[in-house]
């Protein structure tokens, strides 16, 4: 098998290893004495939904509603399937989480709250709190997400700015027994970091969420600044030792570590070892490509793959190309390693990178000969942050479609193989 190929299909075995038509069903509860409401949200939804519905009993009540991104829905019977726009939320994601609000505050001690929880949740069920309107959550969303701030800074906001998150929708459960299972796209798969836990404690404040807002000098709408200034106590998340989470569990099913080893197994199979790095990679895309290319240099035990997790940052300016943190990190790799003779990939395992149609791209020995050749200057693309326009015209892209799970990014470094 060439290297594109292994590099290709250890990525499939790390979504592969994220399924949940896999991992969820020896999670699921016995059915309660009285009803069964699915809800939740984010890019594994529609899977989760359909995952619960092919394996609970069919004399068993259950209904539900779950939203996930657009293009990434599934048919389902009994769970409901709304698609809602990611990152930057919109009408249809508002209205699904009020509606989800609602059905919880109907359960009762008999019931169970089944949460399904992956990572996109806070953008597909942002319903803002009172005071907030939907452009106002969008644009200082959107501000955020330009900045580079880290996915625990923007979740601080998001769950101070919408109704569900922080806890609230444990919340709403009205004393029903709640069991959160959660695919984390996380570094550290902290519950209350996916999707802005919905069913966890919330140690954070308003006077946080403000704080963070302000150390990226972002402009902020009157409802925002009165809503976090002015907070009342009933306003706030609930903290640690709620009642309202006596009887919630949230429970971690997938994750990078899990999808990484799966992909270690996978070139060791075919004769190649494998060091899986970290999971928890973090900071500026071109700063980690620094930081891998110096260590592929010193690597001697060779052929070797050098495979790593987490969720890198691109900080854009005022007027970029486009593209996604996995593209910028490979271009800005393609530099640093100049004569180091490698192959890489980098994906999101939700399938989309950024906002853009592909997951992902990947790097070879003569990458930067192919673009000199085609008169691209690669230092140019990244400067303008414009590494989907680079590898598009290389035909490098990789387009996966939407693979309905997401446990962060996926890495892999291949050194010694022509």
């Amino acid at each position: 098998m060439n290297p594109r190929e292994l590099l290709l299909e250890s990525f499939r075995a790390a979504v592969d290893a994220a399924d949940p038509a896999r991992i969820l069903p020896p999670h699921l509860p016995a059915p309660p004495r009285g009803r069964t409401l699915a809800v939740g949200g984010g890019k594994a939804a529609a899977s989760m939904a359909a995952a619960v519905e092919a394996h609970w009993p069919a004399d068993a009540p259950l209904s539900g509603l779950v939203v996930t991104r657009y293009q990434h829905g599934l048919p389902t019977r009994r769970i409901e399937v709304v698609e809602a726009s990611h990152p930057l939320p919109d009408s249809r994601g508002e209205e699904a989480a009020l509606r989800m609000l609602e059905m919880a505050g109907q359960l009762g001690p008999d019931d169970l709250l089944l949460a399904l929880i992956s990572g996109g949740g806070s953008s597909l069920l942002a319903a803002p709190v009172e005071g907030v309107s939907l452009k106002e959550l969008r644009q200082v969303t959107k501000a955020l997400l330009n900045t580079g701030a880290t996915i625990h800074d923007i979740n601080t906001v998001r769950k101070h700015l919408t109704r569900l998150s922080g806890g609230r929708l444990a919340q709403a459960a009205n004393g029903a027994r709640t069991l959160a299972l959660i695919i984390s796209d996380v570094v550290g798969d902290d519950p209350t970091h996916i999707a802005s836990g919905p069913c966890t404690p919330d140690p954070t404040s308003c006077a946080d969420a403000l704080e963070r807002l302000l150390s990226f000098r972002i402009t902020l709408a009157a409802g925002i600044r009165r809503h976090l200034e002015q907070a009342a106590p009933e306003a706030e998340t609930p903290k640690p030792g709620d009642p309202c989470f006596a009887h919630t569990e949230n429970r971690v099913i997938a994750s990078a570590r899990a999808s990484l080893q799966a992909a270690c197994m996978y070139f060791e199979q075919h004769g190649i070892p494998a060091l899986v790095l970290s999971d928890s990679v973090s900071g500026d895309a071109q700063a980690v490509a620094k930081q891998h290319a110096a260590l592929a240099r010193t690597v001697k035990s060779r052929p070797i793959a050098l495979i790593s997790g987490g969720e890198t940052t691109v900080t854009l300016r005022p007027q970029h190309g486009r593209g996604g943190r996995n593209t910028e990190f490979l271009l800005a790799l393609a530099l640093e390693l100049k004569d180091t003779p490698a192959w890489a990939i980098a994906c999101d395992t939700d399938g989309v990178d950024g906002s853009e149609d592909n997951a992902g791209a990947l790097i070879s020995p003569d990458t930067l000969l192919r673009a000199h050749a085609r008169g691209l200057d690669a230092a140019g693309f990244l400067a303008a942050h414009d590494s989907h326009g680079f590898f598009a015209a290389l035909g490098d892209l990789i387009v996966s479609g939407p693979t309905r799970t997401n446990v962060n990014d996926y890495r892999a470094l291949l050194i010694g193989l022509s």
